[in-house]
């Protein structure tokens, strides 16, 4: 039985007895670390921003729970204009403020970064999906196109599966252990690559983002909230929207893109077949996204 093993060799090219895994290689690990900026914003929080590209339109990227720009990258390699990335609070080197946090929180984070960037597109992924729909409910008429890749919480609470997952994860983070640490990362790399040159780089990636900058004990309490009151509330939202879901993901449950895109009164919908879609269907992903935003 092939093993995760840790630490890996410095190549990164995992060493088993039993012959090389000859699994598809078509996956790829999420681009390396770039030089960001923190950014002071109003509500007085500071918040960790890159941005890429040039020119308009201006596209915000909000990234998935104990995720971060890193792991967002991917989703706007396609898109013109410039694309901005943040890290929510408590994730990256963003601020991590006193108090019980919540969506309305993530909420001022997602409009300060697009107001002061100048952004008229928005793209959220999983918590980024939740924050989004939760700041339109308030200014429904803030962006001109949007996207909502794999949505987890609307008017519910997270699944025991992700509320499971983040605790875990903070728990392996706190110990100091880092190999157990890279064991809960393992886990979000499908079967087939786990023991391929892109899973290990990708453990690698993320250990090193959560090794240098941590990931605060606050962001365990939105798995436990609901992102908007009622779904109603969207139905004042114009801008054509995409939302893209996938059969077979416990942590997000097609039934939210679903029903998020019958609450939008202008939203198309695809789902795709099978989860993990930044290693199964990644270029299909990235086009479909540009074509749509482009």
């Amino acid at each position: 039985m092939n093993q995760f093993r840790w630490p890996p060799p410095p190549d990164g090219t995992p060493r088993r007895v039993r012959p090389r895994y000859a699994a598809p290689r078509s996956a790829r690990p999420a681009p390396l670390a770039a030089v960001t900026e923190l950014v002071a914003t109003p509500h007085g929080v500071a918040l960790e921003r890159l941005i890429t590209g040039v020119g308009e339109p201006v596209t915000v990227f909000a990234h998935g729970l104990a995720q971060g720009i890193p792991e967002t990258r991917v989703y706007g390699s396609g898109v013109v204009g410039r694309r901005v990335f943040f890290q929510f609070r408590g994730h990256g080197r963003s601020d991590s403020p006193p108090g019980d946090w919540t969506y309305a929180d993530l909420t001022r984070d997602l409009r300060a970064i697009a107001d002061l960037s100048g952004a008229t597109r928005a793209l959220g992924v999983s918590l980024g999906a939740g924050a989004l729909c939760r700041l339109l409910v308030d200014f429904p008429a803030r962006f001109e196109k949007l996207v909502f890749v794999l949505p987890a919480v609307l008017d519910q609470r997270a699944s025991t599966a992700s509320r499971e997952r983040i605790v875990t994860l903070l728990e392996a983070l706190n110990s100091g252990d880092i190999g157990q640490l890279a064991n809960q990362l393992v886990a979000e790399v499908p079967k087939t690559f786990r023991n391929a040159a892109p899973g290990w780089a990708y453990v690698r990636q993320r250990l090193d983002s959560l090794l240098r900058d941590g990931l605060a004990p606050g962001v365990a309490a939105f798995a436990d909230q609901a992102a908007i009151a009622d779904l109603a509330d969207l139905s004042q939202v114009k801008a054509p929207a995409l939302v893209i879901g996938c059969l077979g993901d416990e942590l997000h449950p097609v039934g939210a893109a679903e029903d998020l895109a019958a609450a939008l009164p202008n939203a198309q919908l695809q789902i795709y077949q099978r989860p993990a879609l930044l290693w199964t269907d990644r270029a299909e992903l990235r086009e479909r996204i540009s074509s749509f935003l482009n």
